[in-house]
């Protein structure tokens, strides 16, 4: 009988990362730190093969991984050349030379029954109160260029990190837990003709590696979970449009921003995410809207900096795997799916399977309801994401033909109730669990142009005076805290700073 019959109830001993780059070593810090000492764990990636190296950006959650895995944030700083950054700048989304900024933390002080910004609603109504980012910390201090930590981790932050560099520091960590790196080219795929779940991988040097356990990080490709499982592809360009986009990297001409920049095209958006010696510039389009040589000058134009490479352009779907974990294979990264890069969500997707998966790891065997929640739980938590980057494109009042494209699109109705609920009352929530929080939603319809129609009868509670002086003392304090703060450049180089 095929051994493959028992490979579910087989305990996990030997666990194979095919590929490298940031989520194989995400995977592997994280694996070898907890149960390094129980597995024998092996990477297999090849030097010829690039990364696609657009996840320099980062949001706040990765502090969270950091400290599971006990990292020193000066070393890892000082190690990846990294930033900090504050929050996005969103540059001619709404409208052309119509810009706002979603920054990390809270905005203003919320009551029990009503967020902050039926307080600042009524505040405007009575001309009592300035823009509704005046009164968050983060957002604040990133208009002017300052950081610092605070106390009581008084200021959200995430970083702005070469993506090579981060690989490479991730290898390192991991191989004094005892990670096993491999050289070569995956060239097959070996499965059980019973049961369907992975034996083993072969090499482009003819060696065979088995395991118990395959997390495919093999980028877009999916060598493991596509190509050989066979698992099917949902295709969101039904609602997101960009399905190209080109990296280049380009010298630093001045101080780096707290702030990763999104700009606005015709046909797509630009990145521009500085660190501490270079600056990561990129643009992501639909070639359904622009030729892809269009797209490429209007980077080119829009640089600062000599280039340091050749544009790279990548071919995308967006769009998630129906399952992420099939079988004995797990999939993390690009060949689980991908999201356009626009909020950053790229390596806290790859941080959030790898935690996902060491909270239901089958150390005694696969458990088929362990991977039934596991794929629940991905697909949920990609979808309220995916409506998030939708809200970008579906609220704008720009006049070319992508831009109205999406702004007549009938978008899913989760979100649809999303846009409506807030529009009609000025209420926002949250789904247990979801990645973005209210203040997160409320910044960006607000900086798209949705301006609720009213707001809670709590804040009609309030006289002006009362209310003055309530949106006055957030405003001030916030005020006399950033005045206090050094430049972020300046605060980089105390810190974390590279010798030039």
């Amino acid at each position: 009988m095929d051994k493959g019959l028992n490979d579910m109830k087989k305990p996990v001993r030997r666990v194979v990362i095919a590929g490298g780059g940031t989520a194989g070593w995400m995977a592997a810090a994280c694996i070898s730190k907890v149960l390094g000492k129980q597995l024998d764990i092996r990477l297999v990636e090849s030097d010829e093969i690039g990364t696609v190296g657009v996840g320099e950006a980062t949001i706040p959650t990765l502090l969270n991984f950091h400290n599971l895995l006990e990292i020193n944030e000066q070393e890892f700083m000082a190690e990846t050349k990294a930033t900090f950054k504050l929050g996005i700048s969103f540059e001619n989304w709404r409208d052309v030379n119509q810009d706002y900024i979603h920054s990390f933390g809270l905005t203003g002080t919320d009551h029990w029954t009503a967020g902050f910004q039926h307080f600042w609603h009524k505040g405007r109504e009575r001309g009592l109160a300035s823009d509704y980012g005046d009164y968050c910390l983060e957002l604040r201090a990133s208009q002017q260029n300052k950081f610092a930590h605070l106390p009581h981790n008084g200021m959200n932050y995430a970083y702005h990190l070469d993506a090579s560099a981060y690989a490479r520091y991730l290898r390192k960590f991991s191989e004094r837990f005892g990670v096993q790196r491999i050289e070569g080219k995956i060239v097959d795929v070996t499965t059980s003709a019973l049961t369907g779940q992975i034996r083993s991988i072969t090499l482009d040097s003819g060696v065979d590696i088995e395991g118990d356990l395959f997390i495919d990080c093999t980028g877009f490709r999916a060598l493991l979970i596509g190509q050989a499982l066979k698992v099917a592809y949902q295709d969101w360009s039904q609602w997101l449009f960009n399905d190209s986009a080109a990296a280049l990297q380009t010298a630093s001409v001045g101080d780096a921003v707290p702030l990763t920049r999104s700009i606005a095209h015709p046909f797509g958006w630009q990145w521009r995410i500085p660190l501490q010696h270079r600056v990561g510039n990129g643009i992501v389009f639909s070639s359904r809207h622009v030729e892809q040589d269009q797209a490429l000058a209007a980077l080119m134009g829009n640089i600062a900096g000599e280039p340091l490479m050749k544009p790279r352009v990548i071919k995308f779907t967006p769009g998630q795997r129906t399952q992420v974990w099939k079988g004995n294979c797990v999939a993390v990264g690009l060949s689980s799916g991908f999201l356009e890069p626009i909020e950053s969500t790229s390596i806290h997707l790859i941080q959030r399977s790898i935690i996902r998966l060491m909270q239901m790891f089958p150390t005694d065997g696969i458990v088929q309801a362990d991977v039934d929640e596991f794929n629940a739980q991905s697909s949920h938590e990609v979808e309220h994401i995916r409506d998030f980057i939708i809200l970008h494109y579906k609220v704008n009042n720009r006049v070319e033909p992508y831009w109205q494209a999406a702004r007549d699109m009938q978008v899913p109705a989760s979100l649809q109730h999303r846009i409506d609920l807030f529009r009609e009352t000025g209420r926002v929530f949250r789904v247990p669990n979801e990645l973005f929080a209210e203040n997160s939603w409320i910044q960006v319809m607000l900086g798209q142009g949705i301006m609720p129609l009213r707001h809670h009868q709590t804040a009609d509670l309030m006289g002006d005076a009362e209310l003055s002086h309530f949106l006055g003392a957030i405003k001030g304090q916030i005020d006399k805290t950033v005045a206090g703060l050094p430049a972020h450049q300046a605060y980089v180089e105390r810190y974390c700073g590279v010798p030039k």
